[in-house]
């Protein structure tokens, strides 16, 4: 019996509850709808007990399931750390199997690409399967076919283990030369109401409250709402925006960090501190995080720092 039969129940339960959903939960754990349904029936004939009230429209938790919630995620956690004190003895063991991992777009395609490439090379990991999503849009590792996510921002609070890459990262107001020579340079953030900014969509909401910490290192933040003529959800699409000298935009310092020591984009606001942007490995269970996947994170942690920390003109 492998793995995924033994745990099937506690682990398709926990994935349901978290994605509201029992075809995400099954996409999540490579079963089919049928098996899916058939496995929670089987855990719901064990426990005499129905987990969960079904809908055309939604998936939720019955009383006893919102009670057998936590006691299932401590096991499938007691079951993680047992196989996490395993792999000490495999430590030097390369990746192998299926990574599949979900990448911000532009820092994505830039540098993380190149850099997991970088580290698979050296691993000789000869027989990894390698999954890439590329995309800025919000994703959720329990209700997807994934393992691992690179985000910027805190952490959610769940069963995500997270570790950090670039935990000192911000934001940074920039524009081209050739658009601060067109309209000037903005000496306060609160002149950035009279320029073209590019705005950032994230899930559903656009990015439009840009907030600066002032030069003299108070915690009196200034918050700006700014406008402009163009939006975007593809952090990328944004960058190749200010590159072209069509607005101002308020990036990851790490997306713009090559435009940036190239003079291909200007820090506008030197003096300011832009928004925290930490960006963090993000793993569905601590025992996903093996050695080798730890020496990933500490191999992509090393090239985050080398890039934050390039010179700007």
């Amino acid at each position: 019996m492998n793995k995924i039969e033994r745990l099937a129940p506690l682990q398709l339960f926990v994935a349901a509850a978290q994605a509201g959903s029992f075809s995400a939960a099954a996409r999540r754990l490579d079963l089919s709808p049928v098996q899916a349904s058939a496995t929670i029936a089987r855990l719901e004939a064990e426990l005499g007990v129905r987990l969960f009230e079904r809908s055309t429209r939604r998936l939720r938790l019955t009383e006893a399931g919102e009670q057998w919630l936590p006691h299932a995620q401590r096991l499938l956690a007691v079951w993680d750390e047992g196989r996490a004190a395993l792999q000490p003895a495999d430590a030097d063991a390369p990746l192998s199997g299926r990574l599949r991992v979900s990448l911000p777009s532009d820092l994505g395609r830039q540098h993380l690409q190149p850099w997991l490439e970088d580290f698979v090379a050296q691993e000789g990991s000869a027989g990894l399967q390698l999954e890439l999503r590329v995309s800025d849009r919000i994703t959720d590792l329990m209700a997807q076919p994934l393992d691992f996510a690179v985000r910027y921002g805190e952490p959610p609070a769940s069963s995500l283990v997270a570790l950090p890459l670039a935990p000192d990262n911000a934001r940074v107001l920039c524009a081209s030369p050739a658009y601060v020579a067109r309209h000037g340079r903005p000496a306060h953030p609160g002149e950035l109401r009279r320029h073209d900014c590019l705005r950032f969509v994230l899930g559903d909401s656009v990015h439009g409250r840009w907030r600066f910490g002032p030069p003299d290192g108070s915690a009196d933040w200034q918050a700006v709402e700014v406008g402009g003529s163009r939006t975007a959800d593809d952090g990328a699409i944004v960058r190749h925006w200010a590159l072209a000298g069509l607005g101002v935009a308020y990036k990851s310092r790490l997306d713009v960090a090559d435009d940036l020591a190239a003079g291909r984009l200007l820090d506008l606001l030197p003096g300011w501190r832009g928004e925290p942007a930490p960006l963090h490995w993000m793993a569905v269970g601590r025992h996903r995080l093996t050695p080798a996947l730890r020496r990933l994170a500490a191999h992509l942690r090393q090239r985050c720092e080398a890039l934050g920390a390039r010179p700007t003109p």
